[in-house]
């Protein structure tokens, strides 16, 4: 339980006041600080209380995913060469996956995007995830979706070093979500596919909706969001964000 004051209220205003502004059961606020919060048109955000204690994680480390592409085996044989494999540049947060060392240009109908990493090792299906800024520059409006719904999504060209491949779906803003091991979830009392909300804890502490949940034996924890995401909070890779609740048991009012 915490009172809130408009003295508060007023010192976080220097780091960027939350809209909405997150209240807990028992939180109380002065009518002061309720008058400073309408006055500015900033609603409140009921939100569940996460359990706390020793062994609950509430801080999640931030991945920040910068546009990329995912390739199938025959696609990296059309666009470098027959047999060739991708040379692994750097190991990413996730087990076993890798940013090669091949990049590859983005065609669309009004501008392309050069040097566009791929990401290994290969997959069943090409899926290529950039950010709705980039977008504009290619002229397509890619739908938000998690990784692999690529139903009814737009295409785009991919031109390697050796050919074309031109895609007729496969193209989206990647949605938000946590990854984690089973071992780690448990320690956060989620679930796969749980609906959480995540808070930035730096200068502009932005609040992250219906984050979705996905565990895996082969998952490390990582918040994951794209770049435009990263900027609008102020935060990068390695930073932190706080579980506010889950299972959409908060609501606006």
């Amino acid at each position: 339980m915490a009172l809130i004051t408009e003295t508060y209220l007023r010192a976080q205003l220097i780091k960027g006041l939350a809209n909405p502004f997150p209240v807990t059961e028992g939180d109380k606020l002065t009518p002061a600080a309720a008058d400073f919060l309408k006055e500015r048109g900033i609603p409140l955000l009921r939100v569940a209380p996460v359990p706390s204690g020793p062994s609950s994680m509430q801080f999640i480390p931030v991945g920040v995913s910068n546009r990329h592409v995912h390739l199938a085996p025959d696609h990296i044989e059309a666009l470098f060469g027959k047999g060739y494999k991708l040379t692994p540049l750097r190991e990413l947060s996730q087990k076993g996956q890798f940013a090669a060392r091949e990049t590859v240009t983005l065609k669309g109908p009004h501008g392309s995007l050069s040097n566009v990493r791929i990401l290994g090792p290969s997959r069943g299906v090409t899926q290529v995830e950039i950010s709705r800024t980039d977008g504009f520059e290619l002229g397509v409006h890619p739908p938000i979706r998690l990784s692999g719904d690529l139903a009814g999504t737009p295409g785009i060209t991919l031109v390697g070093t050796v050919g074309t491949v031109v895609l007729s779906q496969g193209l989206i803003i990647a949605k938000n979500h946590v990854h984690a091991s089973p071992d780690e979830a448990q320690s956060m009392r989620l679930n796969h596919g749980d609906h959480i909300l995540l808070q930035a804890m730096g200068e502009r502490p932005l609040i992250f909706a219906d984050v979705i949940v996905r565990v895996s034996p082969k998952y490390s924890l990582d918040f994951h969001i794209d770049r435009d995401e990263a900027n609008a909070a102020h935060v990068s890779t390695g930073d932190t964000v706080q579980i506010i609740h889950k299972n959409a048991e908060g609501r606006l009012r």
